[in-house]
């Protein structure tokens, strides 16, 4: 996956806020993945991914629904977005062992 900015993490937490709860962390491991692989895809031929984006989390986010950006921070985004670093955590610390 490419390098992670906030604009990542806020996008993909939107795509969850539309996800059940109790689903939220497989999808977002799933972006995180696809992401991965697109990356890796955009090395190897120089060009985006067809299905996954840039290998960006964003760009892969973006091919779900994603909300609108929400005016204030309730109980679900705050959710959403706890789910969503969460697993970045764990996906950056298996990387980095």
């Amino acid at each position: 996956m490419r390098p992670l900015h906030l604009a990542d993490i806020e996008t993909a937490a939107r795509a969850l806020v539309l996800i059940r709860a109790e689903d939220r962390a497989a999808v977002m491991q799933d972006m995180i993945a696809k992401a991965a692989l697109a990356d890796r895809y955009r090395i190897a031929h120089g060009r985006p991914h067809p299905l996954f984006g840039t290998g960006t989390l964003m760009s892969c986010a973006l091919r779900r629904a994603v909300a609108p950006r929400p005016a204030a921070l309730g109980p679900d985004v705050l959710h959403a977005l706890a789910i969503a670093t969460r697993e970045l955590r764990g996906f950056y610390m298996h990387q980095f062992q």
